[in-house]
């Protein structure tokens, strides 16, 4: 009897430090620390791509979006000067659609109507959890689907993303619908499961079995997907639309090898620039010349 109680006791022991490993890392994952706003605009003020005054005098309209998931979706409408180019921008995790801002203008000194917005439980949208583009990705047809159903459903639309929005963009295009015109995907991982695997073993020194299997069991659990549901890698060949491909060669983050790999899946019209310089999404910031030189060259082609 002893032996018994010495082995269930063993069991439950085992499988409470399972469960307990499995709340750490989805905690990790669902709730992730976000930069607080002031953080985040005091980092686009260094980089001198944020202007606080310009910002509050420009004309622009307040938006509220519904999302299926029963939020609201918080972004700025900007018109720009051409009547039927519109741009989406979908921001990276941590931060929110001031880190948009610079991408926005960019396209507005390009003629484009912009939006920018908040991803959910990012500014001032909704939503009690990040799923690293599996919920987002619903939230971005939310967004495409009123571009369109206000300002027609023929306009040129494209799509451009940091990051997770970079993920994210795939994963709508490649799994939801095709939806925009082109779509501009900046250090995008290719697949989360593997990025996961990356994290654990740099930043906590652990291999990837059995932490993620378990992390995986719990967050399907606790959030309702698989980590491995998340993967623009095995959707890329079901976007047929145009991407361009960008990543920073010196990214320790997101190795630019996932945005090599998803464009050699990607099939039909794309185009890659690699930037010399810059951290993880720091490609626009350290080759601002470049960086939009690769941009005109594939809207010129493509838009």
């Amino acid at each position: 009897m002893k032996n018994i109680l010495k082995i269930l006791t063993g069991i439950g022991t085992v499988l409470a430090a399972l469960v307990g490993v499995g709340m750490f890392f989805t905690n990790k994952i669902m709730y992730i620390k976000k930069k607080t706003e002031e953080e985040i605009i005091k980092n686009e003020l260094n980089r001198k791509l944020f202007h606080p005054k310009e910002f509050e005098a420009a004309e622009k309209e307040e938006v509220w979006i519904d999302s299926g998931f029963g939020y609201k979706i918080h972004g700025y409408y900007f018109t720009g000067i051409n009547a039927d180019k519109y741009i989406i921008i979908s921001h990276g995790v941590t931060v929110n659609k001031v880190n948009s801002v610079k991408y926005g203008n960019l396209f507005l000194k390009r003629g484009f109507n912009v939006l920018i917005y908040d991803h959910r439980r990012h500014g001032l949208t909704g939503g009690k959890t990040t799923s690293f583009g599996y919920y987002e990705k619903y939230d971005l047809k939310a967004v495409v689907d009123w571009m369109k159903s206000r300002f027609g459903a023929d306009i040129i639309l494209g799509i451009h993303g940091e990051s997770m929005g970079a993920a994210t963009l795939l994963e709508y295009a490649g799994t939801v619908e095709d939806g925009a015109s082109f779509y501009i995907a900046d250090c995008p991982y290719s697949d989360f499961y593997e990025q996961l695997a990356s994290r654990l073993k740099v930043e906590f020194h652990l291999p990837k079995w059995p932490i993620l299997p378990i992390a995986d069991m719990v967050l399907k659990l606790r959030d309702g997907y698989s980590i491995k549901d998340v993967s623009p890698i095995k959707s890329i060949r079901n976007i047929h639309n145009p991407i361009l491909f960008i990543h920073s060669k010196p990214d320790d983050y997101i190795t630019y090898k996932m945005t090599e790999q998803l464009y050699e899946e990607k099939k039909g019209p794309k185009q890659l620039y690699l930037a010399e310089r810059g951290l993880h999404a720091l490609s626009y910031v350290e080759n601002q010349e470049e960086y939009e030189n690769a941009i005109d060259k594939f809207l010129k082609v493509y838009a």
